[in-house]
């Protein structure tokens, strides 16, 4: 059964707040933040237009985590936007 945009939104959601929570994440971590974020955008049903303008910029967090020489220090950089982010999923999740 595939995942619904909502569902994915919500992985989504749980991957970029448990990073800023904890400050700690991995590169499969990355990987899938950048794949939920391609499926997301090549659907094109998402209807929340806060949450669909973010979506390249957290792409291209996924992608830069992937290649950082220290992933910790890239997520402590990205603290407030994972904030911002995820605020603005759940927000859209709850409308």
């Amino acid at each position: 059964m595939p995942l619904t945009s909502k569902d994915q939104l919500h992985i989504l959601y749980d991957l970029l707040s448990e990073q800023s929570e904890v400050c700690q994440g991995s590169i499969s971590e990355c990987q899938q933040i950048q794949r939920l974020v391609h499926s997301l955008l090549s659907k094109e049903d998402v209807t929340n237009k806060e949450v669909l303008d973010l979506l390249p910029d957290i792409y291209h967090y996924g992608r830069q985590g992937e290649l950082a020489e220290d992933l910790s220090q890239h997520i402590s950089n990205h603290t407030t936007h994972l904030q911002q982010w995820t605020n603005s999923i759940q927000a859209s999740n709850d409308s």
